[in-house]
């Protein structure tokens, strides 16, 4: 089963492009809530290349890796990669205007049920958002 989500971003696709790939920026939106952080983000952006984000909550009772393989990427255009439980994720930049809407469409896994995989996307997309709208002001 598929999901898709979505967000407007109000800033260049070129500032969203880069909030999306780059380490330093990742850490501070990759998280659904307040509880969670995003200690350490690593990638290698290219076809082929390999990325590991941690995500934890603060106080360090429970985390995970978020691992995978990139299996395209076309800079402020286009990103897809695959985790490596094997599910497909790719993410679109269209410029619009005012801003760039970010999609995204994953492959649901099997533990939880997909209302509530959408809604945790979702709301780390939704943090993406206001972390890269707040950087710009």
């Amino acid at each position: 089963m598929k999901i898709t989500i979505e967000a407007t971003v109000n800033a260049p696709i070129n500032r969203v492009w880069k909030a999306w790939v780059t380490p330093e920026d990742i850490t501070h939106w990759n998280f659904a809530n307040d509880d969670w952080c995003c200690p350490s983000a690593k990638l290698d952006l290219v076809e082929g290349g390999k990325f590991e984000y941690r995500m934890e909550v603060k106080d360090g009772s429970l985390g995970f890796d978020l691992t995978g393989t990139y299996t395209q990427v076309s800079p402020n255009t286009s990103l897809s990669f695959r985790l490596d439980d094997l599910r497909e994720v790719n993410v679109t930049f269209i410029q619009v205007d005012g801003g760039a809407d970010v999609i995204v469409t994953f492959e649901a896994e099997t533990q939880n049920p997909p209302e509530f995989q959408r809604n945790g996307w979702q709301a780390i997309l939704d943090n993406f958002k206001k972390y890269v709208e707040h950087s710009l002001s």
